[in-house]
């Protein structure tokens, strides 16, 4: 899978195009020109600490709903603001890796609300939209800097997503790019790991966990590989097969969950709350704010440098208010709180630290870890994934040293190979795709997609339950036309078209439902395996009295969204559509 001496140049009508990694415990930008594609350059963000190519994905508005910060800026300045001691926190708006919202929300809708840290509600499209143009107008900044003439619109745009995410959330993001600026056209979705399997293709180099650097550089048409993205939300797994023409063909749809980095932090808050009830560490989040991030940074920095073989303690700072919530509300100290608790031999606490045995900070990666073999290993036992030899594991969290062991421990007749700057494959990767998305040959149909319909009814075909009458005419109602199957192989741009008629002369507006089904072959739109996606509206012309309307519906698949439109047979001219996931009235099935 090795670059080639000269890459194909790109395909893009942009003189750049930059890319937002929005992740759900950092974020960054990353931009190349079409003149030298392949050229990414990133952004520096300065930390306390370090500098980094990726800031976290904080944000902090004023008490007005205004922008005040983003990233390492607003985890500082609300740090501040609380350690004035006084309540006027909790008048600003801090939010802190809220991405998942879009994966866990069972009913995602435009006008969703989200909770802040101090529990104050605002519209998740507006935190969002915040933090999507601050990187965008950041990502701006920095161009002119080098290019003093260049436009918004001398720039292509692409967002990454988690490529299991259903169509609703990437509706959802895209809507909010656009209100941060960022025109319809000039934006792409990508899917998180695609993007690194193509940034795989171009790297000079990459190591396996033994130290080799051979796959990348010489594997040939026909190979598959398992992508295993590992970022600080969800872990999103996909296979690729090397296709010609330097092509990747999609093998199985995109599959994973929530167990990224992030699980890991919420077994410690959980950890805490065995050890001195949770109602004391919601105090300690919404009373003592500037403690609370304090302990949760301390973590941080111990879960990036636990190692495999380390043996002993892990000693981390307890910040005094801590101590203060114990005594005060639990008439004990700490040391004996841990006494009584089920970590008694394990956990002790001296000094104002916790001192922790490494197997019980291991077993804090533990259900995360996991639930990521857990999968792996049923991955690998479907049929058309027999053959992959290799996992290339991308991500942030794939720098985790326990997760790298756990991998290569369960799998150990592949092949574990983590390319040069992980952490950085997707956004990277993002940016060749804006370039050269048609290397993305072919991907599989996660669902089996549909339209209600409702032909004539059939007494040897259709229940007497379904039936129903529409002028002159008998019909069944709700009855599943299918556009594509589940596991199909699509080629981007693939079309489905079918020819529709209003049911009635006065109709202004043609309405049709989309469904999708986890089974193959579904019948009715109302079976248990359905769920409503999303609906298609068509405003209708005026036709004379007599004559019958006939629209053409199309569907385009195998892109990263889900593409419609319409057009009216007898003109011959297309119609203005609306495509909408994200009513109200949508019960969506979230991910």
């Amino acid at each position: 899978m090795a670059a080639a001496s000269s890459p194909k140049p790109s395909t893009c009508n942009k003189l750049f195009v930059a890319a937002i990694d929005f992740g759900t415990t950092y974020s960054g930008y990353a931009f190349s020109s079409k003149s030298e594609w392949t050229k990414v350059q990133t952004n520096v963000w300065p930390s306390s600490n370090q500098m980094s190519s990726k800031t976290p994905t904080a944000l902090l508005l004023n008490e007005d709903e205004t922008f005040n910060s983003f990233g390492y800026d607003a985890e500082k300045n609300f740090a501040e603001i609380a350690e004035e001691g006084d309540d006027s926190y909790k008048d600003f708006y801090y939010f802190h890796r809220f991405k998942m919202l879009l994966h866990n929300c069972k009913n995602l809708h435009r006008n969703i609300c989200i909770d802040d840290m101090t529990r104050k509600r605002m519209e998740a499209h507006k935190v969002f939209t915040h933090s999507i143009k601050f990187l965008v107008d950041t990502l701006f900044d920095k161009l002119k800097g080098a290019v003093p003439d260049i436009l918004l619109d001398d720039i292509h745009f692409v967002l990454t997503v988690p490529a299991i995410w259903d169509d609703p959330s990437k509706q959802f993001m895209r809507e909010a790019a656009i209100a941060a600026g960022i025109k319809a056209n000039q934006l792409s979705i990508a899917l998180e790991p695609e993007a690194a399997s193509i940034y795989c293709q171009h790297i000079p180099t990459e190591v396996d966990v033994s130290g080799n650097t051979s796959f990348l550089r010489t594997a040939k048409q026909g190979t598959k590989y398992m992508i295993v993205d590992l970022g600080g939300g969800t872990a999103d797994i996909t296979v690729h097969l090397r296709s010609g023409e330097g092509t990747l063909d999609e093998v199985r749809p995109a599959s994973g969950g929530p167990w990224g980095g992030k699980s890991v932090d919420d077994r410690f808050e959980k950890f805490l709350g065995e050890v001195i009830g949770n109602d004391l560490v919601e105090d300690l989040k919404q009373n003592f704010m500037e403690d609370y991030l304090d302990l949760f940074r301390e973590f941080e920095s111990k879960k990036r440098n636990i190692a495999t073989v380390k043996t002993g303690k892990v000693h981390m700072k307890i910040p005094l208010t801590v101590q203060s919530l114990v005594k005060k509300n639990l008439k004990k100290s700490v040391p004996d709180v841990l006494k009584e608790s089920s970590y008694a031999e394990s956990v002790h606490f001296a000094n104002m630290k916790l001192h922790m045995s490494v197997d019980i900070f291991k077993d804090l990666f533990k259900p995360t870890i996991e639930g990521i073999v857990k999968h792996l290993k049923e991955v690998f036992m479907e049929k058309n994934v027999q053959g992959v030899e290799t996992i290339l594991m991308v991500g942030g969290f794939s720098e985790c040293e326990l997760v790298q062991k756990a991998i290569k421990d369960n799998f150990k007749d592949k092949k574990v190979i983590i390319p040069e700057d992980p952490g950085l494959a997707v956004l990277k990767g993002a940016v060749y795709y804006g370039h050269v998305p048609k290397t993305i040959g072919r991907r599989v149909a996660r669902y089996t997609y549909g339209i209600q319909s409702w032909p004539e009814f059939d007494p040897n075909k259709h229940p007497e339950a379904k039936k129903v009458q529409i002028g002159t005419k008998f019909r069944c109602r709700d009855v599943f036309f299918k556009y594509v199957t589940k596991g199909e192989l699509l080629t981007p741009g693939y079309r489905r078209s079918q020819i529709f008629q209003a049911l009635k002369p006065d109709e202004e507006c043609l309405e049709c439902a989309i469904y999708v089904s986890d089974e193959e072959d579904p019948v009715y739109v109302d079976d248990e395996s359905c769920r409503r996606l999303g609906t298609l509206r068509v405003p209708l012309p005026r036709v004379s009295t007599g004559c019958s309307l006939e629209i053409e519906e199309t569907m385009i698949f195998g892109d990263t969204e889900l593409e419609v439109q319409a057009r009216d047979i007898y003109t011959n001219q297309q119609c203005e559509v609306s495509f909408d996931l994200l009513s109200n009235n949508v019960v969506q099935n979230g991910n």
